[in-house]
């Protein structure tokens, strides 16, 4: 196992809806339970309005399956601490206070070395995802800054080999597109072996209602290309430099791991 995951400590994970840690995060949650660190994941949503078939997946029933799938795809990746706030899907942007105070909570009662999130874009530009990140940055600005934020990011050479993509599949919110990150100037970054990317992948195929349309439409092989990085920045802070000019110099990508 690489130091850099161990040197990633008690891990709290903080998402909007079931799917986006495990594509987002899965290998690193993986790869640091396997090591013998505590990882909480915690998804805002059930993902009750995930659908472009409401008569056939009712928000009612909808939640209830994907928190069902979510917890299958958390027993693969080894996280046995999985949380559902059950905030409203699609509406998060409306509930800052609340969503920053439960945050707050989790920073208080997890006490973690590290908290991974969305970034400022929220990735794909998602409402929701940008008030996930909103609320973990106040929430962590409050506290002084507690643990290490590490965000999401596509990196620059995953956009030039999967831009035509994601612009194919529509998955922006907005007419903003990411830059990316240079894959040089990420502070984690995981290139997931064989072994890594199976477990990942079994994991997304456990959110079927998601999922699966997908896999169907762009095929096995080229899922698996564009879900086989993860990658990761660190988070400015407002309060000081120091934390983060140190965790900047520390930027190392992991090739591999069991």
């Amino acid at each position: 196992m690489d130091t850099t995951i161990i040197n990633l400590g008690t891990i709290l994970s903080v998402w909007a809806h079931p799917d986006d840690e495990t594509y987002l995060a899965g290998g690193l949650m993986a790869a640091a339970v396997d090591s013998g660190q505590r990882v909480v994941c915690v998804t805002a949503t059930a993902g009750e309005r995930g659908t472009g078939d409401p008569e056939t997946w009712p928000p009612s029933r909808l939640g209830r399956v994907r928190s069902l799938e979510a917890t299958a795809a958390m027993a693969v990746l080894g996280v046995t601490e999985h949380h559902v706030l059950g905030l409203p899907d699609g509406e998060l942007a409306e509930h800052a206070d609340e969503g920053t105070a439960l945050v707050g909570q989790l920073l208080d009662q997890v006490r973690p070395d590290t908290v991974v999130t969305f970034g400022p874009d929220g990735i794909t530009f998602h409402p929701d995802h940008i008030a996930v990140h909103r609320w973990v940055r106040d929430a962590c600005e409050q506290r002084g800054w507690p643990a290490r934020l590490l965000h999401a990011t596509w990196t620059a050479e995953h956009l030039a080999r999967f831009g035509h993509l994601h612009e194919e599949l529509g998955i922006y919110m907005s007419d903003a597109r990411p830059a990316g990150v240079p894959a040089g100037q990420l502070s984690v970054h995981l290139r997931l072996d064989e072994s890594a990317l199976d477990r990942k992948l079994v994991a997304l195929r456990a959110m079927a209602t998601q999922t699966a349309p997908l896999f169907d439409a762009i095929g096995a092989d080229l899922y698996a290309a564009q879900v086989t990085e993860e990658s990761f920045v660190d988070a400015p802070t407002s309060t000081t430099n120091d934390t983060a000019r140190t965790a900047l110099a520390d930027r190392v990508a992991v090739s591999s791991y069991i």
